[in-house]
Order: structure tokens, then C-alpha cells, then sequence
């Protein structure tokens, strides 16, 4: 091994945050690099499996690990035998904290969509959530940085761009004025008018501000694809989880954007298990799935974290935990299914990856014919669906 390989864990905002690392340790030899994630006890555990994976690849390589686990679970991973060093979260897009020069170029390298992270860290106390140990106070990029974030990866070929963060509709709390993420979105939009492709990642529907609600509504270019972090279907489990919405609130943002864009493509997270959660919690949970036709479902089965509420609330078994994770997966996998089948015999613009497959503006998945290009933005009209794939 010479070249340095980072290998990532977890959310959007890490991989972003990977190409960065990746880009920055080039001229470095023999680096293994774990970005890793602690949003769960599973990928906690995920985390150590891959720093043992890593090792046993890579004998005689120096391995470093950064990202969430190495602040939340600092003590455990440095004891680890397979771990050369640990860098801090705060200082892993830092050239100062790798030892390379300081002036080190981070570019990138180029790739059909490009993650821009816009803010990092959170100010919110959800009983459940870690990730505020992890990554620190809400931080916000201002608009001309990110507007230059965007242009280095447009000319490096990126033909979608996807704004993440940790809370991304925070973004603009702590800058000047303190403006809404709307501002941001419209400032992307008017700066690169050739920009055909601009996709939100997961985004706290209570706080869509009017300007953003206006753009997912009538700005062609901004995806129809709105991936909620709604987390549960039932009042009293949200109000306990310390969120900051209601159930009526999801299915009313969802009910009055798709008046605008009815081909609108809902995602969300939500928890299974959560402390106290009855079966008629768990009822709930699922037929929000039902009613806001989530069709792109992340589904976590709750573990306690340390030093959270919810870890010293009544707990519910694991098996039953299970057991209810199932059950949420297998009604977004009906949903999912169901929409799948309206996209059939319908033409849709893909845009090309570089594995034969692209993906809808809806981010529905399609098979492509070989000879389509990576980044090429192309028409197609599937016939058929086969293993969750249009064809």
C-alpha cells in the first residue's frame, strides 16, 4: 500500500468531509484513515470492526482515526492495538493536526455529485442524540465561502451539487444578521445558473423557512426529493426525545409542498424502541410511514448513548427493539415498492454514476445502458423494476 486510503462511516457530512481528508493526505504513504461515526451503539461497533478490517489489510500501515467515535469513544479506540493515533473532529480538515504543510491544496477528486458542507455541529439537546459531544456548537459557513466551495467542485466536473450538515436548517443561526437557509439555497441557484442539479440532505421540517419552502416549490432545479429528520410517528414519544415538532407538523409541511410538487419524494429517520415506547407508539411510527409515503426510510433501532437522557429512561427490550425496526422497514419497503411501480413507462432524466446506475430527481435508483457516461445527464424511461432497481 502507498497511496493513502480513508474509508467512511456514517452520515453525508462525513463523507464530505473524507474527500477533503483524501484530497488534502495525497503526497502521504502508507495511511489508513477511518472517519468514523457514534451515532449508535451498532456503528460504534461498526467502527471498531472497520479499524480491525483496516489493520489486518494493512499490516505495516500507520492508521489514524478521526470523526465522532474518536471524540465519544476516545479512551476505548486509542487502547486498541490496531490504532496508531486518534485526530480530533474539530481539527480533521486542519493540515496542522495530519503534520503536512499548512498551505497543503484540498481538491477533491472529481465525482458525479458533490457533498458541500454548509454547517457542522448542533445546539439542540434531543435525549437520544451523542452527536452534540461529537461534533461541538452549531457553526455556520458563510454564503461566499460556500459559493466557492461550489465553483472548485463545478469546474472539477460535478454536475449535483447536495448541501448537507450536521443540522442543516440552522444554518445561518450564529452568522451575522442570522440568516435562513433559504438565502443560502437561492444564493447557489443565482450564482450557477447552469447548475441543472441541487439536492438538500436531511433537513428539520419545522424550521423550512419561507424563502426554502418557496424554492421546493417552484424551483425546478432544487430536487423533489425532502428527506425529513422526523426520528417518530407519535407526540408523546417526540415531546420525550425533546424534538422540536409534532406529528401534525410533518404530515402539514408534506401536505402543502406536494399541492405545489406533487412528485415530491419523502425520506425520513426514524427510531425504533425508543425508551418508554408502547405498541401504541410503535403503531404510530408506522402509520406516519403510511401517510407522508416515506419511500426512502433510514430506520434505526434506538441504543442507549452515553451520558444522555434517554439512556436513564425506562428501556425496551431488545428483541421487541428489533422487532419494531423490522416492522418500519418492511412498510417503508411496501411504500417504496408501490412508488417504484408509478415511475415505471415514464420518462425521467438520470444522472449518470460511474457503476452503470443513476438516479432520478427523485433519487430513485436506475439501471443505465453501458454506454452512458458518468455525470451525463440522460433521459430514460424504465419498463420493468427488478431487486428495488428501475430498468
Amino acid at each position: 500500500m502507498t497511496a493513502p486510503e480513508v474509508i467512511s462511516l456514517g452520515c453525508r457530512l462525513n463523507l464530505s468531509e473524507s474527500e477533503n481528508i483524501r484530497a488534502m493526505l495525497a503526497g502521504e504513504e502508507n495511511l489508513v484513515v477511518v472517519n468514523s461515526c457514534a451515532v449508535t451503539s451498532e456503528a460504534v461497533r461498526q467502527t471498531r470492526q472497520t479499524i480491525r478490517r483496516a489493520r489486518r489489510a494493512n499490516p505495516s500501515a500507520r492508521l489514524l482515526v478521526t470523526g465522532c467515535a474518536a471524540e465519544i469513544e476516545r479512551e476505548q479506540l486509542a487502547a486498541m492495538p490496531e490504532v496508531d493515533g486518534l485526530i480530533g473532529n474539530e481539527t480533521k480538515l486542519d493540515p496542522r493536526a495530519w503534520n503536512i504543510p499548512l498551505d497543503t491544496p484540498a481538491l477533491p477528486p472529481v465525482h458525479t455529485r458533490a457533498f458541500i458542507a454548509v454547517q457542522n455541529g448542533c445546539d439542540h439537546a434531543c435525549t437520544f442524540c451523542v452527536i452534540p459531544q461529537g461534533r461541538g456548537k452549531s457553526r455556520s459557513k458563510p454564503i461566499p465561502e460556500v459559493l466557492g466551495e461550489v465553483e472548485r467542485h463545478r469546474t472539477l466536473g460535478a454536475a449535483e451539487v447536495v448541501i448537507t450538515g450536521v443540522d442543516v436548517t440552522s444554518w445561518g443561526h450564529d452568522l451575522p444578521d442570522t440568516p435562513a437557509l433559504g438565502e443560502l439555497v437561492r444564493a447557489v441557484l443565482d450564482s450557477f445558473p447552469d447548475l441543472q442539479r441541487l439536492r438538500m440532505s436531511s433537513l428539520d421540517g419545522i424550521e423550512i423557512d419561507p424563502l426554502l419552502f418557496e424554492l421546493f416549490a417552484s424551483e425546478q432545479r432544487l430536487m423533489p426529493h425532502l428527506h425529513l429528520s422526523l426520528q417518530h410517528g407519535h407526540d408523546l414519544i417526540l415531546k420525550r426525545m425533546k424534538r422540536r415538532h409534532l406529528r401534525g407538523d410533518a404530515l402539514g409541511v408534506v401536505r402543502r409542498l406536494k399541492q405545489h410538487r406533487p412528485d415530491l419524494a419523502i425520506g425520513a429517520d426514524l427510531i425504533s424502541g425508543f425508551p418508554t415506547e408502547t405498541e401504541e407508539h410503535h403503531s404510530a411510527n408506522l402509520s406516519i410511514i403510511e401517510e407522508l409515503k416515506i419511500v426512502h426510510g433510514h430506520v434505526f433501532p434506538y441504543s442507549p448513548r452515553p451520558e444522555t437522557p434517554a439512556a436513564r429512561m425506562p428501556q425496551v427490550d431488545r428483541p421487541t427493539v428489533k422487532r419494531r425496526a423490522a416492522e418500519l422497514r418492511a412498510v417503508v419497503g411496501k411504500v417504496r415498492a408501490e412508488w417504484l411501480a408509478t415511475l415505471v413507462d415514464k420518462p425521467h432524466p438520470v444522472l449518470a454514476e460511474a457503476d452503470g446506475t443513476g438516479y432520478t430527481p427523485q433519487f430513485a435508483r436506475v439501471a443505465l445502458p453501458e454506454s452512458t457516461r458518468r455525470g451525463e445527464i440522460v433521459t430514460v424511461t424504465p419498463n420493468a423494476i427488478e431487486d428495488g432497481l428501475l430498468r
